[in-house]
């Protein structure tokens, strides 16, 4: 039987945690009643510079029970670097790992069905929400729109798909390779390859505490997932200034011409209204420009993308 390990990043999360643990015990120890997986398989709690009592939770629960053990990180990495640290330690002891949010809006029943679909020689299944009823209107919309730029984008997706997945050992390897600093996981996991099945599930509310991803930071999320996976932007913004060349070559043709028949242009509102849309575009441009060029700033300083503190 294969050893699972399910890696779970954590910030800020003592008020969820002990339920987190206690429910994820019970999935452990069902499934090795069921003979799906080996009785070795264990939960692994990333603690990302947790500010409160998350990090002693863990300690605390890892001498009760066979099934916890734990990473603390020197310092608050982001929940894409956490999960990686998470997979990267844990690949090395098991044979396929399951990575999931502490706050257990997914649907942990169907970590069995992940672990069929393994079985039938899968090596990523990923956990697909159903519908976004229990989102607001406001998020439901956004989130649709994400998945659909990232499409014209040019980047491979899973729609509804956010951070709950199965991987195999081998599927790990495989995302070690990739060496960016700017991680956009659930658009990299896609591209490696290898055989990929999807379970689906409704997701829940959350059991306790606050959600982790104000819409500051899932602005921030879903900008980064578009410029670490695309330069379409870029020729976007290329291809208007092409047609904003065009028309203002139009627009200086018809001056001349109403000019030569007599018919002086009058009022500047035009005028004013053309320089700061010109000089919107200019700025806008510049930024985008500036936010790639970032991008290989960090990426060429090749700084760790984190460091393990303590590990049990």
């Amino acid at each position: 039987m294969n050893k699972l390990i399910i890696v779970v990043p954590c910030y800020n999360e003592e008020e969820v945690l002990p339920d987190t643990i206690r429910l994820l015990s019970g999935t452990l120890s069902d499934l090795i009643i069921k003979k799906k997986i080996a009785e070795d398989s264990k939960l692994l709690f990333v603690d990302d510079g947790s500010k409160d009592r998350t990090w002693d939770l863990i300690e605390e629960n890892a001498k009760l029970s066979n099934y916890v053990t734990g990473l603390k990180l020197a310092g608050n990495v982001g929940h894409q670097n956490a999960l990686l640290a998470g997979l990267t330690v844990a690949k090395d002891k098991c044979d396929v790992t399951v990575s999931i949010d502490a706050d257990l809006q997914d649907d942990i029943d169907v970590i069995e069905e992940m672990i069929d679909k393994y079985s039938e020689g899968c090596d990523i299944v990923y956990g697909v929400r159903n519908d976004r009823k229990t989102d607001t209107f406001f998020k439901r919309n956004t989130a649709q729109a994400f998945y659909k730029i990232m499409k014209l984008m040019g980047a491979k997706s899973v729609y509804n798909h956010a951070d709950f997945r199965l991987m195999s050992k081998r599927a790990v390897e495989g995302l070690s390779m990739y060496k960016e600093r700017n991680l956009f996981l659930r658009g990299i996991v896609p591209t490696i390859g290898y055989k990929t099945g999807c379970v689906y599930y409704e997701r829940k509310e959350r059991m306790a505490g606050e959600s982790k991803y104000p819409l500051k930071k899932m602005l921030a999320f879903a900008f980064d997932g578009i410029t670490s996976f695309s330069v379409k932007p870029m020729t976007f913004i290329m291809s208007l200034g092409i047609i904003m060349i065009c028309f203002a070559t139009c627009m200086a043709i018809y001056s001349l011409v109403r000019f030569n028949q007599g018919e002086v242009i009058k009022g500047w509102t035009s005028l004013w209204l053309a320089m700061w849309f010109i000089g919107g575009i200019i700025t806008f441009s510049v930024g985008l420009v500036g936010e790639y060029i970032g991008k290989i700033y960090m990426e060429v300083k090749e700084r760790p993308r984190y460091i393990i503190e303590k590990e049990i």
